[in-house]
């Protein structure tokens, strides 16, 4: 039931981040006059609508995405009324056609940095000191938090009936405890630990530790488990050694700031996130083999894209897992993403509208400075091949990830 509350409230913060998008467009075209007859939620059949003043406002029955009709976009618009001609978008100056079209980006990056804010203020974004590689614990201080049990097969899920209870809990170690020794050899920082742990034989074992300062020493029954060499995650399986803990960092993970220090900390997650973005999108067309074969029978890549879908699947099971700080960033990091790929500078996207109006301003520029006619405006029809084959391919990309969310979907626990 968790799990499904948390699809369709994802789906629904989807749907409204896409409203909002649409009802930017609409209402800094009305804010310069621009006429907008139309604003939907939805496509396909109308559920119900009503008229405010020049523009009709409902609900389709398809809940994917939502529209608004700005009247005159290009001029190879048919259908405008002839009362209508001086009101057109396409004869309005083009820092105002960019700012109308730029307006739907916009209200994606402003309800995502919002909601980095309050985040950043309730729940608490992640610590940038804290270590992103498994390499980077390495160092760590030895401090330990007891794990429920030892999987002793080499696979990562969570804790089944039949399971070994975790040694280091029948030890009586708790969470906090600094592992300082285990058996005769000193251990310095977590990567020594798992060096030794890993190097003594399964069975009793002395483990010297710190707890509030006092040194004691305690006999673990180290279980036998199987695993690759560490940091080597497709190497040899072999048996070695297990206490039952993981790292317990002095680093906290996470961190929450007061109103005023989470402007800062909203600015930094925003800018990192702004460079993840862009290396996301410029490595889209490197992803799709591997997103074949996680259709095809292979596993499924962590670092490929998602679609709406297998957002929609991570967000439920952020809510059945109680990890709300996940639901709440991958809402913020998808709504980041779609606001920098709608402003690619591609038909038809908001971007390529924005690229073609500075490119005819700029041919005009030229023009007028070789003393030559003004060229005019860019006939749409003719960039209509090159965006039927952009809409063409992104259908297909959009298929290939929804198919490959639905067959091989990215999981936020492995089982």
């Amino acid at each position: 039931m968790l799990y499904l509350l948390g699809v369709v409230a994802f789906a629904l913060g989807i749907l409204i981040s896409v409203s909002l998008h649409e009802a930017g467009h609409m209402i800094v075209a009305k804010r310069f006059g621009m006429k907008v007859t139309r604003y939907f939620v939805g496509f396909g059949p109308t559920i119900w609508s009503f008229r405010r003043g020049e523009t009709e406002y409902g609900i389709k029955a398809i809940p994917l995405g939502g529209f608004c009709k700005i009247v005159g976009m290009t001029p190879q618009d048919d259908d405008v009324d002839p009362a209508d001609e001086p009101r057109v978008m396409w004869r309005y100056p083009v820092w105002k056609r960019t700012a109308v079209m730029a307006a739907g980006s916009i209200a994606h990056f402003t309800l995502a940095i919002v909601t980095l804010w309050f985040a950043a203020i309730f729940m608490g974004l992640p610590n940038p000191e804290f270590p992103s590689t498994e390499a980077g614990f390495q160092n760590e201080p030895a401090r330990i938090s007891l794990a429920p049990c030892v999987v002793t097969e080499n696979v990562e899920r969570t804790c089944q009936p039949g399971d070994p209870t975790s040694p280091a809990a029948q030890a009586n170690l708790r969470d906090g405890d600094v592992v300082t020794a285990v058996g005769a050899a000193p251990v310095a920082n977590w990567g020594q630990m798992l060096d030794a742990v890993r190097a003594a034989k399964p069975g009793p074992t002395q483990v010297t530790y710190l707890r509030d300062g006092a040194t004691q020493t305690t006999e673990v029954n180290l279980a036998a488990v199987q695993r690759p060499p560490l940091g080597q995650v497709d190497g040899p399986v072999g048996p070695v050694s297990a206490m039952g803990v993981s790292l317990n960092p002095t680093t906290p993970p996470i961190v929450t700031y007061d109103p005023i220090a989470a402007f800062g900390a909203t600015a930094d997650f925003t800018g990192d996130m702004a460079v993840n973005t862009v290396h996301a999108i410029q490595r889209i067309p490197q992803k799709i083999p591997a997103l074949w074969s996680a259709i095809t029978g292979g596993e499924r890549d962590i670092d490929t894209p998602i679609s709406v879908v297998g957002a929609s699947r991570l967000g439920g099971e952020a809510v059945q897992h109680g990890l709300w700080e996940v639901f709440v960033l991958l809402f913020i990091s998808l709504n980041f993403f779609i606001g920098v790929f709608n402003l690619l500078p591609l038909l038809p996207m908001d971007g390529g509208h924005i690229a073609i109006a500075w490119f005819e301003r700029v041919r005009s520029w030229i023009f007028a400075r070789l003393g030559r006619p003004d060229p005019g405006r860019v006939d749409y029809f003719k960039l209509m091949p090159v965006t039927y084959a952009l809409i063409l391919i992104g259908g297909a990309f959009t298929l290939l990830t929804i198919t490959a969310d639905v067959v091989n979907p990215i999981t936020l626990i492995q089982r």
